[in-house]
């Protein structure tokens, strides 16, 4: 009885937790929806909807977003279970000395390398494309990706591979037609994060992309800032653009965290 009773008090005191928790999150969101409505009401979303600012409309942002989030998901996701493969199932010289190289590229900033990737994109001639800012994401993001997919792997049996070789099957075909089904677990969230830390990513368009036509929705933030000067009239258009702008990044949060939970605790237990 005592342990029932005590159980039910620490469930009643995780939920008042978890309310507080969630009133302190509502109040920006619930200040950020009352300001847009400022002086014009329903009316600042509508012009939003169908004017451009700046010479970008909110549609070319999402676009423009949708567009560097994708390729960026889709090469992470390409090489990260190409390497973490090679890494967790292959035996090679010098694999984990590679692979500790790769896993210390996690502790350099991005703001460390801004100035030589300029430079890099400028040489070859890419800037103001959707590609500046692609693969300098993908760079930043591969080894977290190389280090969830090689220990993933590395937690599948090594009895697939040995049966497979001794029928014939080469490398590629083993990890095409049984470790890459396995790995789809831990694929989606990484590709789900992929996407989520591209359409939250500002520095990186903000340094590589100039051109109005390619702006994404998180540099809007604070180009739609400029045009739309702070006079009364403008407030609630402003800060509807906030809200607008962060739609996607928010029903990406929303949908995506059970994928993203699911895959980076499925590898955990190792039978």
């Amino acid at each position: 009885m005592k342990i029932l009773m005590a159980r039910r008090r620490d469930s009643i005191i995780l939920g008042a937790l978890l309310l507080v928790m969630a009133v302190i999150w509502l109040v920006p969101i619930f200040s950020a929806l009352n300001r847009s409505l400022v002086f014009n009401g329903l009316e600042n979303y509508t012009n939003l909807l169908t004017e451009d600012i700046g010479g970008v409309t909110i549609y070319r942002t999402y676009f423009n977003s949708a567009v560097i989030a994708a390729g960026h998901a889709t090469l992470v996701v390409t090489i990260s279970a190409l390497s973490g493969f090679a890494f967790g199932k292959l035996d090679f010289p010098y694999r984990n000395l590679i692979f500790y190289l790769v896993v210390i590229c996690l502790a350099v900033p991005g703001t460390a390398i801004i100035v030589p990737l300029f430079r890099i994109l400028d040489t070859i001639g890419i800037l103001d494309t959707y590609f500046a800012v692609m693969l300098p994401e993908t760079a930043l993001t591969l080894p977290f990706g190389v280090l969830l997919m090689r220990n993933y792997f590395a937690g599948l049996p090594d009895e697939y591979m040995e049966s497979a070789t001794i029928d014939g099957a080469s490398t590629f075909a083993v990890f095409r037609r049984i470790y890459l089904p396995l790995a789809r677990p831990a694929l989606i969230p990484l590709g789900v994060l992929a996407i989520m830390w591209s359409f939250q990513d500002f520095l990186l368009p903000l340094m590589f992309i100039t051109d109005p036509q390619l702006t994404t929705a998180a540099m809007a933030v604070s180009s739609f800032q400029e045009y739309l000067s702070f006079t009364p009239d403008n407030i609630g258009k402003y800060n509807a653009s906030l809200v607008l702008l962060a739609v996607p990044a928010l029903i990406l949060i929303v949908f995506g965290q059970r994928f993203i939970t699911a895959g980076l605790t499925s590898g955990g237990i190792k039978e």
